[in-house]
């Protein structure tokens, strides 16, 4: 069967963040596809197969990291979207049924795709202790993003904080489900992003993400709230980069962005 790797989030080979894209008949068994996410071993590998027309989605779509299947990702439902648009699979908007409902991703006239993502609830919470120590730097302020990112977003001083972090990823782990979301405005919004990211998921096998689309439906509205504005850009500061537009639409966040097919090849197990 076919395997792309595709890099999401940027218009360059070898920027974004990469994922594994099958197209299949039908899902093999659970062992199986935690095996081939295990082989391709980026963040992750999304497993899709089409449903009969007539019904709520056109696709099935689950995302597996190297260690365990994941809720929601952003980057690999875009990189799907545009496997299906560059082959012909799929014309048009594709809806995917999901563990997190049904995700709607959209071709734009430019090239690029924008996703229909749950926005996630923001709930501030206090601190938890040891949280600055293993982040290596101090909150600003602290959200809980909601079971289906998981993650503790932290603001922090500014971009320069956020682009020196190396946190000590073992006791990261220990202060939420899958990670962390650390954050901070632009140091110059006229170089073409309104803030910063860097995403740290430890607990699902992956040290630091280059570019996460989920973590922006948790990003969006809170910059959203505090820049006045419903239509962003974020820059996530990864070794790879990759910048994600985002639109706040009350309880929906779009998420923007290209893809580039960098690797069309044979899974022969």
């Amino acid at each position: 069967m076919r395997i792309r790797i595709v890099d999401a989030f940027t218009d360059r080979p070898f920027h974004g963040n990469p994922a594994g894209v099958l197209l299949l008949d039908s899902f093999p068994d659970d062992t199986w596809l935690q095996n081939v996410a295990r082989e391709v071993n980026h963040a992750e590998t999304a497993f899709a197969h089409p449903l009969p027309e007539g019904g709520e989605a056109d696709w099935a779509l689950r995302w597996f990291t190297p260690v365990t299947e994941v809720d929601m990702c952003g980057h690999a439902t875009l990189a799907t979207a545009h496997v299906l648009a560059s082959t012909g699979s799929h014309e048009g908007p594709v809806r995917f049924a999901t563990r997190s409902g049904v995700l709607t991703a959209t071709p734009r006239p430019d090239g690029s795709l924008t996703l229909d993502f749950p926005t996630a609830p923001l709930t501030p919470v206090t601190a938890p202790d040891g949280l600055a120590e293993a982040l290596g730097a101090e909150p600003l302020t602290v959200l809980d993003t909601g079971p289906q990112v998981g993650d503790l977003l932290v603001e922090l001083a500014d971009e320069k904080t956020v682009r020196g972090l190396t946190p000590d990823l073992r006791a990261l782990g220990r202060h939420s489900r899958r990670g962390v979301i650390a954050t901070a405005r632009a140091e110059d919004p006229s170089a073409g992003h309104d803030y910063v990211s860097r995403c740290f998921f430890p607990n699902v096998g992956i040290d630091e993400d280059p570019v996460t689309g989920s973590a922006h439906t948790a990003l969006a509205p809170f910059w959203s709230e505090r820049l006045g504005s419903p239509a962003l850009t974020g820059l996530q500061a990864s070794a790879r980069s990759g910048r994600v537009r985002t639109e706040l639409r009350g309880d929906r966040t779009l998420l923007s962005g290209r893809a580039v097919t960098v690797i069309d090849g044979e899974l022969l197990s």
